[in-house]
């Protein structure tokens, strides 16, 4: 190839990626270090040979023009539907980082549509490589000659895909923040089994937006759904070997382009831009309901493996643009994220592109908020992450962005990795402080003392009770992002399930093909005594109610802490993995939802709603705040807003905080009178006896005498309809009606909690 003719090489560079235009298409593509790059037009031609595999024509186009490092150029006669993909013309120089090879079709990154599988044997490598995943894997050396062997019949194919219509604009739903409720969902795992969506919507964007499945939702109180990830990714060859998938889909192969797998049979049929419409009809029609939706999304790394990786877009386009390499080493990859490479957000056009992606799924699709994962690596320079990174500054002022929810997952694998606490507003993160300290009060501690050891005491689990200020209250100015930066959790999609929490201490991961290796060891669970499912009656009539026990006091942990609460799908219904906790490769009925509800399944069901109804009654539990421990400005003196108490109703002391064999506590939250009200909202007492034993506690008074506790929820009870058969829990004569007022003795079974409301007092 010769250098670009065609224009300035300091002329404007237009939109990345491939957009209709006039009567054809504006294409600009990231190619610094190339010496040329075609634009390949691609059509099937009919199928030959027994098996009936496509074969192809392909037409290319060379571009002849070039502006910083960028190819582009104008090609007519291109429609909709067009699939493409591009070839690189430049060095082969691994050792420098440099592997162009024009052998092989790269998808465009920016691509809106991909049809076409994957094959994972040597020919999609950019290296001379041989072997296949399903007898051994492929070996080659990364450094070696470029394979010449044309891949174009073996890789995905990009589309040029319109900008849709349709679907009139339905306003977000902007849930405050205080008010949001998240629901982490897999589209394929929440529906495949609902028998109420038909057959053919099941497991599909369109089942996700199906009537029931939005009833379901719209029941249980949920205000938004997180989905895993819905960008176009690829399975693994290591994964492809053993037969298995990459359910979860942490492996993009496109940014831009939906999971068509996700799609309809006749969406998939007919095309990438129906796969689209049905996605923005999912985002539609959810929106309808008032439901939000966020994505998960993976910007981190992509699926091209590490350097002896397959050679499928940046890698073939841009190694050294795109990929985080070491400094001494150009020929190796830095892996921060545990999957082989790492995008390097040092570089414009990496933070470019992901801020065009994110405003895309934003603006043209219509999503309220994204949950990026291992967001670490999203925000490390040269010498480690730092809260002013370019891209989260970005995010801080975008226009758009900066109004949408936005939610890191602060870690990655990296030197210094683990940020939780340290990320600028708007953002949010998920709180792993919150899930180990919750898990270990209320299972792995119990389980210990079982054995005569002493758990964590209170102080851990008080502090993530009121909204963890020490990780999120440390902002300039301080305090400006409140509780609701802390996205609180149990369980998420890796890991265990809510129901095997209280089944399993151990890992069982077989089905992985991993020989048990894969997936945490520190799952901070308690079996109850017998690992896995009770079979014999006489001990599970004595497991059972204690495993039914503990999933509630870490449901109603969840829900009536300070914070913003994410529940997994399922774990309202009691969904098993069978002890699995890394279910990443498991698309089958291991990690679908199930929908046929036992009796224990729909009393979870109801105690989840229920808890959910009162977070929503009352604002002490939705604080947007934190809590000064002091009477707020509009409060008056009598009582702080927040205020913790012993099992006598006495405050705690400094040596019962620091004390590991104290296990029951008082949390009272005083309801803030809003500006101009005549009176506050409700108070709440949470009372918590986390000790083996019966507990009798005192009731903390509220700072007006006149007051009396009326008890709203026990995690004694299976089901909250318990409440009208069970109102009064004094255990003296002065609690008649459910009536209590401070200081009442009330009975706590062991390991359980119960949620007290004070009503304002009428005039």
């Amino acid at each position: 190839m010769t250098e670009p003719s065609g224009g300035s090489v300091h002329s404007p560079v237009p939109p990345f990626g491939v957009h209709l235009e006039g009567d054809g298409v504006r294409v600009a593509v990231l190619a610094a270090h190339a010496t040329g790059v075609d634009l390949c037009l691609i059509d099937p031609a009919p199928a030959t040979g027994s098996d009936g595999a496509l074969s192809f024509t392909e037409r290319r186009v060379p571009l002849v023009e070039k502006s910083y490092g960028v190819w582009h150029g104008y090609v007519p006669g291109v429609r909709e539907g067009q699939r493409y993909g591009f070839r690189t013309h430049g060095s082969w120089d691994p050792q420098a980082g440099l592997r162009h090879n024009p052998a092989k079709l790269l998808v465009d990154p920016y691509a809106r549509g991909l049809v076409g599988d994957l094959d994972f044997g040597p020919i999609t490598y950019g290296h001379v490589a041989e072997g296949h995943p399903s007898t051994g894997g492929v070996t080659g050396d990364p450094c070696g000659p470029a394979d010449s062997r044309d891949s174009l019949a073996h890789v995905p194919h990009s589309v040029v895909v319109a900008p849709r219509t349709g679907h009139p604009p339905v306003s977000r739903p902007h849930v405050p923040w205080r008010d949001t409720v998240i629901y982490e969902a897999h589209v394929r795992g929440l529906t495949r089994q609902l028998d109420a969506v038909p057959e053919h919507l099941r497991g599909t964007y369109a089942g996700l937006a199906h009537p029931a499945t939005i009833d379901h939702l719209r029941t249980l109180g949920i205000t938004t759904v997180e989905l895993l990830p819905i960008h176009a990714f690829a399975d693994e060859p290591h994964l492809v070997a053993k037969g298995l998938t990459n359910y979860w889909g942490y492996n993009t192969l496109g940014f831009f382009a939906p999971h068509a797998g996700y799609a309809t049979r006749a969406a998939q049929d007919a095309g990438p831009g129906a796969v689209l419409d049905e996605v923005k009809g999912m985002v539609h029609l959810l929106h309808a309901a008032g439901i939000e939706v966020i994505l998960d999304v993976v910007y981190n790394h992509t699926c091209e493996g590490g350097t002896p990786g397959q050679h499928l877009s940046w890698r073939g386009l841009d190694n050294t643009s795109y990929y985080l390499h070491d400094g001494g080493s150009p020929a190796v990859l830095v892996d921060v994220t545990g999957c082989g490479n790492s995008l390097d957000f040092r570089r414009p056009r990496v933070v470019q592109m992901t801020l065009d992606s994110l405003r895309y799924w934003a603006q043209e699709i219509g999503v309220d908020g994204f949950r990026f994962d291992l967001a670490v690596t999203l925000g490390r320079d040269s010498t480690g992450f730092t809260t002013n990174h370019p891209f989260l500054v970005a995010l801080q002022t975008d226009p758009l962005l900066s109004q949408l929810k936005l939610v890191a997952e602060p870690w990655d694998v990296g030197m210094g990795g683990w940020q939780t606490g340290h990320f600028p507003p708007p953002m949010a993160e998920w709180n792993d402080r919150f899930r180990n300290a919750v898990r270990s009060f209320w299972l792995s501690d119990p389980a210990q003392a079982a054995h005569g050891r002493p758990g964590q005491g209170i102080r851990e689990l008080a502090t993530r009770l009121a909204g963890s200020a020490d990780l999120f209250g440390h902002s300039d100015p301080p305090h400006i992002r409140g509780p609701v930066a802390s996205i609180n959790y149990i369980t998420a999609h890796d890991g265990f399930t809510l129901a095997d929490l209280v089944a399993y201490e151990h890992k069982h991961n077989q089905a992985n093909g991993e020989n048990g290796r894969d997936g945490s060891n520190d799952n901070r669970s308690w079996n109850h005594g017998i690992e896995g499912p009770v079979q014999a009656e006489s001990v599970g009539m004595e497991i059972g109610p204690m495993r039914r026990r503990s999933v509630r006091n870490l449901l109603g942990t969840l829900l009536l802490s300070a914070g913003t609460p994410l529940i997994t799908a399922g774990d309202e219904m009691g969904r098993t993995q069978r002890g699995n906790n890394n279910a990443y490769c498991q698309d089958n009925e291991l990690s679908w939802v199930a929908w046929d509800l036992s009796p224990w399944r729909t009393d979870l069901f109801d105690t989840a709603r229920y808890l959910l109804s009162l977070r929503r009654e009352h604002a002490a539990l939705r604080a947007d705040e934190f809590f000064l421990g002091r009477p707020a400005p509009l409060d008056g003196p009598e009582q702080p807003d927040l205020a913790w108490y012993d099992s006598q109703g006495e405050p705690v002391s400094h040596a019962q905080w620091h004390d590991r064999e104290v296990r029951t506590l008082q949390m009272l939250r005083r309801g803030r009178r809003a500006a101009g009200a005549p009176r506050d909202e409700a108070h709440v007492l949470f009372v918590i006896n986390g000790t083996l034993d019966d507990a009798h506690v005192g009731l903390a008074g509220d700072g007006n005498s006149t007051r009396t506790w009326t008890l709203a929820w026990d995690s004694a009870w299976e089901n909250p309809e318990q409440r009208f058969d069970d109102t009064d829990r004094s255990d003296t004569t002065d609690g008649t009606s459910g009536d209590l007022p401070a200081g009442a003795l009330v009975h706590l079974e062991p390991l359980s909690t119960q949620l007290y409301v004070a009503y304002p007092l009428e005039d």
